[in-house]
């Protein structure tokens, strides 16, 4: 039987959700690499990150410098890679570009939704990197796209707004959600007297923190300091944005700053909060609406397309206006005193319905079929 050969390239994931994609897919291509016949060639800034038997590792440590590098390497480096390894059967670019290679088939994940990002002027200050990277995929997205036979997305907005902006047709897509697994929850605390609120995110100026802050700075004056706590998972030492959080709203007794946690400290969050609130302004999908969606808890998310979809099937949530503190601090204050009066099924399509394809195993098939 002839050996098939993909190639995952991912040079410039290192951390998030981006990471937790590049692991699960280089896991379940671990599984199967010995057993079906493929050859797994994985293009990473550090193996260490995403280390699995059965895959050849290829280390670009020094391409995340500077965009320079990242253009010469998706245009120039992968072509020529792609002829020593040649000839592959696919070529999986899991950040957002088409490289300039040889293979049969060629497929993008697109991992970020920021060319659809509404910027604000302090963006700019806080991490202009983000703004020029919004600017930068905006145009990488449209290099070589049509060399794809297909493109995976997370969800059916995003699906939509490429087929626009890359001007491909939608039939190319491939909507492919986070894959979920059943879940046991650690037991919540027994000592617990205060309401928890709890938003999981990184320390990105995308990410609306701030708004949250703002909401638990009202609340407090309304119904005082004990009775809740705001849990967030920055420490404010980050980056310059996390700085700026920590200086105005430090002082708030009921925010609390935990700083990054590890998957287990994550669950446990999970299981003892009271209520997920989601702010964010852009995401691709949103991981925690979703894994906190089988506590069958509240949720308090941004009125925008992708928590719409990624809350599908949740029975208890509320959305809010991301701009609007006032808002956020009413529906916590209603929560406060057990009136759920505001919260209510997401309903509006099936989220395992038969447009979409579920797991790595699937997937794949799509690809090399």
């Amino acid at each position: 039987m002839a050996v098939k050969t993909i190639v995952v390239s991912a040079v410039n994931i290192r951390r998030g959700g981006t990471l937790k994609i590049l692991r699960d897919c280089l896991s379940y291509l671990s599984t199967v690499a010995t057993d079906s016949g493929l050859r797994i060639v994985a293009i990473v800034h550090n193996k260490e990150l995403v280390k699995f038997d059965g895959i050849e590792y290829i280390e670009m440590p020094s391409i995340i410098k500077n965009w320079g590098r990242r253009l010469w390497c998706e245009y120039v480096t992968m072509y020529k890679i792609s002829k020593k390894l040649s000839p592959v059967d696919l070529w999986l670019s899991l950040h957002d570009t088409t490289p300039r290679v040889l293979a049969k088939k060629q497929a993008m994940y697109c991992q970020t939704s920021f060319p659809f990002l509404k910027l604000r002027w302090h963006d700019i200050i806080f991490d202009y990197k983000i703004v020029l990277f919004g600017l930068f995929t905006y145009f990488a997205y449209k290099i070589n796209v049509y060399c794809n036979s297909h493109i995976i997305v997370q969800a059916d907005w995003l699906k939509q707004n490429f087929s626009k902006l890359l001007n491909v047709d939608s039939e190319v897509f491939l909507v492919a959600p986070p894959q979920e697994s059943d879940k046991t929850w650690p037991e919540k605390r027994a000592d617990k007297d205060t309401f928890d609120f709890l938003y999981v995110s990184i320390a990105d100026c995308h990410k609306n923190i701030e708004e949250i802050c703002k909401a638990a700075e009202i609340l407090e004056k309304e119904v005082g300091k004990s009775k809740f706590n705001v849990y967030l998972t920055i420490d404010g030492t980050e980056n310059r944005y996390s700085r700026w959080i920590y200086k105005n709203w430090g002082h708030v007794e009921s925010i609390k700053f935990l700083g990054y946690l590890p998957r287990q400290e994550v669950d446990l969050h999970y299981a003892n909060a009271e209520c997920m609130i989601f702010p964010s302004r852009i995401e691709t999908w949103g991981l925690p609406i979703s894994e906190f969606r089988s506590t069958g808890k509240p949720m308090l998310l941004a009125n925008l397309p992708y928590a719409h979809e990624a809350s599908i099937g949740s029975k208890k949530v509320a959305f809010f206006n991301p701009d609007d503190p006032y808002e956020l601090a009413g529906l916590m204050k209603k929560l406060l005193t057990n009136d759920e009066s505001s919260l209510h099924p997401v309903v509006g399509g099936n989220q395992y319905d038969d447009t979409k394809i579920y797991g790595w195993d699937k997937l794949f098939e799509s690809l090399l079929n």
